[in-house]
């Protein structure tokens, strides 16, 4: 029943962006001050829950409210217009489970071909049949005004002022004053940023129309403005990464949807329709439908439960993972340098400017012994080439000749070249291999590491290198596309997925058995650690590994998440949820792991400023780094001392942080011990305690 209960409740916070069952209650309280309206809100979002169970849907997906606030919306609707009653609560019943159906078809068709949200668009296609089939429905009792003088006063404020928290209200059919000052702030604790686009948004558009209309009383009076306000939220905030340039595409959006809402009032008023959230949908969906279709990167590829999550989430990624999507393994073992990388200064220009050149240097960075005027002198010539991907062989080009030093081949620019497909469906190009010294053939299987053959001088080679490249087609020599190489050291550092940059020595790191072994946690691994501060047991805390929907691995305590994976040949911790201090302590510590061991390897990370900070000094950080995106960041550099033992700094000027931290990997499973300043976990085994 409980969890039936924050089902229900969860879909309350929805329809203003916010999630969170104490949120839920507080809103629904705050709808139950009119009974008629609140009541068939329950009973429209209730029935919309059950017919979902009736019909096996996931609870998973229930759980979020995602399903159910469209139905909440029309319950609410039909509550404003008529008065409770045994037909009444029918009406509700049938308008929730058709707002349900609505919601999962228009949900999938948007999402499926559109890439798209689905806003409140159900709840403007049913309440608009609800509304007209009303017509019709004469047994139906049109509601009472509802409102107690404390709901219907103006509070004598100005007509500027009451009109923003009247339009705050109509969200959810509870056009007061008092009812507005209560959303808004409740939207404020929850979300400065969202709170802030409100008031942006709510004052530009009424702006608008009061040029416009030439009244400023019609227009700040209005409460349909509330499609400003969602719009402004949704646009600025939500579905954008807040930042200067969403903020500016929010007051745009909002500008164009003061001429769709007073479109829509007068071509609905013939029908005798209300304008619901119609001009919010269309502005909205049309915007970040053609933000998507231009690949703006104001997109939020990953949304947090506030859009201050979702900012500092984007920003920490953006420095933690630098390389790119299309992501190979370096094709050689050992040090090899980058002798031309991406645009570089010889041959990789336009079509073929993401290639990378692979050379092997001595101390004194020369690539050959002697004179270098033969093949033999060059340390590159006939080492082993390694496939870089997973993938099959396409194409192979073997019986060209290795040209003499200062000879290029001009006529066949690529020499002997290997073309693999990988799993993605791109092809990997390597070109340049000795004579007949390819060892696979096409329609060949290979895994990454597996022999290709020996580096070489075919082609059009002034020198024995190994050329590589991706390409989205199976004709040699096409035009290149971004890509980089995962799990690699560069002198004493660790690259998890990064671009090499010319001049650099770089070698694979390779996979260690024991440390991979050590952080392979399974579903229902259950860790316990005791909590000392200075030695001193003052808590404990057990986390229980489970999965979510999107397959993704956490490790869960009472009050939060904190979730992980392996990728890259590297163990990575990606966010955390709830507030929970030790597992933002963990995260803070341990932000990622190389899978590969070397004595002394370091390498640098960054954490999400909540994360690292608390109190006031959280909210006010992730509410100004939407303005000031270089604010916050929170970088975490770290070696291993040992195999099993690594060494953390947690630094940062703005906010101010400044911590240390040792751990200790267990030699059977998860973390055996971790510590941060004077606070420490400690790993306890089950048979012990």
């Amino acid at each position: 029943m409980k969890q039936h209960a924050k089902a229900i409740l969860h879909s309350y916070p929805e329809i203003l962006f916010l999630q969170g069952g104490a949120t839920g209650v507080a809103i629904l309280a705050v709808t139950l001050l009119n009974p008629n309206v609140g009541l068939a809100g329950v009973i429209s979002v209730v029935a919309a829950y059950a017919l979902a169970r009736l019909i096996n849907m996931d609870k998973e997906f229930l759980a979020s409210g995602f399903y159910t606030y469209n139905p909440l919306l029309v319950g609410l609707s039909v509550g404003y217009l008529f008065r409770l009653a045994p037909l009444t609560v029918f009406f509700a019943i049938a308008a929730g489970m058709l707002a349900f159906v609505v919601t999962a078809f228009l949900a999938h068709v948007l999402r499926t071909y559109l890439v798209l949200p689905v806003l409140s668009l159900p709840f403007v296609v049913v309440s608009s049949l609800v509304y007209l089939a009303s017509l019709r429905y004469s047994n139906l009792l049109v509601a009472a005004p509802g409102s107690t003088r404390l709901l219907a006063s103006d509070w004598n404020l100005p007509v500027w002022l009451s009109g923003f928290f009247l339009s705050f209200g109509a969200i959810l059919f509870a056009p007061s004053v008092l009812v507005g000052a209560i959303f808004s702030l409740i939207v404020f604790r929850a979300s400065r940023i969202l709170f802030m686009l409100a008031i942006v948004g709510y004052y530009a558009g009424a702006c608008m129309r009061w040029l416009m209309l030439g009244s400023g009383t019609q227009a700040f009076a209005d409460p349909y403005s509330f499609n400003f306000i969602l719009i402004a939220m949704a646009v600025g905030g939500v579905f954008l990464v807040p930042s200067l340039g969403s903020y500016l595409v929010a007051l745009v959006a909002v500008g164009t949807a003061t001429i769709v809402l007073d479109a829509a009032v007068v071509f609905l008023s013939y029908c005798g329709l209300p304008v619901f959230t119609l001009p919010f949908n269309l502005i909205s969906l049309g915007f970040i439908y053609v933000l998507g279709l231009a690949g703006s990167p104001l997109i939020a590829r990953s949304m947090g439960r506030t859009p201050e999550e979702t900012l500092e989430n984007h920003l920490s990624n953006r420095l933690r993972y630098r390389g790119e999507a299309r992501k190979l393994q370096l094709p050689f073992a050992g040090a090899w340098t980058v002798w031309q990388g991406v645009d570089g200064q010889w041959t990789h220009k336009g079509n073929w400017r993401y290639a990378f050149d692979f050379v092997i240097t001595d101390d004194e960075g020369q690539t050959h012994r002697n004179s270098g005027v033969v093949l033999d002198d060059y340390y590159a010539f006939r080492k082993p080439v390694l496939s870089p991907v997973r993938g099959r062989v396409v194409q192979v080009v073997s019986d060209l000749p290795d040209t003499p030093i200062g000879s290029p081949d001009t006529g066949n620019n690529w020499g002997n070249v290997v073309l693999i497909q990988d799993t993605a469906g791109l092809y990997v190009e390597l070109s340049h291999f000795a004579a007949d010294s390819i060892c696979v053939a096409e329609g060949d299987w290979l895994e990454p590491g597996a022999p290709l053959g020996l580096c070489g001088n075919s082609g059009y080679s002034p020198q024995p290198h190994i050329h590589i490249q991706v390409q989205d087609t199976d004709v040699i020599g096409a035009a290149t596309l971004p890509s980089s190489f995962i799990s690699y050291a560069e002198g004493s550092t660790h690259q998890a997925n990064n671009v090499p940059q010319q001049g650099q020595t770089i070698e694979t790191l390779r996979v260690d058995k024991e440390l991979d072994r050590y952080t392979s946690l399974v579903l229902d691994d259950v860790l316990e650690y005791a909590v000392l501060r200075n030695g001193e047991e003052i808590d404990r805390i057990q986390l229980t590994v489970g999965m979510a929907p999107d397959g993704t691995f956490y490790m869960s305590s009472r009050r939060g998440k904190l979730y992980f994976g392996k990728h890259d040949h590297t163990f990575f911790i990606y966010r955390t949820t709830g507030d929970d201090r030790y597992l933002n302590m963990l995260f803070q510590a341990l932000p990622r792991l190389p899978l590969g061991y070397r004595p002394g390897l370091c390498w640098d990370d960054f954490v999400p400023v909540g994360v690292a900070t608390s109190g006031v000094q959280r909210p006010l950080i992730r509410f100004l780094s939407s303005f000031w995106p270089k604010l916050g960041r929170v970088r975490v550099t770290q070696r291993f001392l040992t195999r099993t033992e690594v060494e953390s700094t947690i630094e940062s000027k703005l906010p101010r942080v400044s911590m240390s931290a040792r751990i200790r990997v267990d030699s059977r499973l998860g973390i055996a011990s971790i510590r941060v300043n004077e606070l420490e976990l400690v790993k306890v085994d089950h048979e012990e305690s």
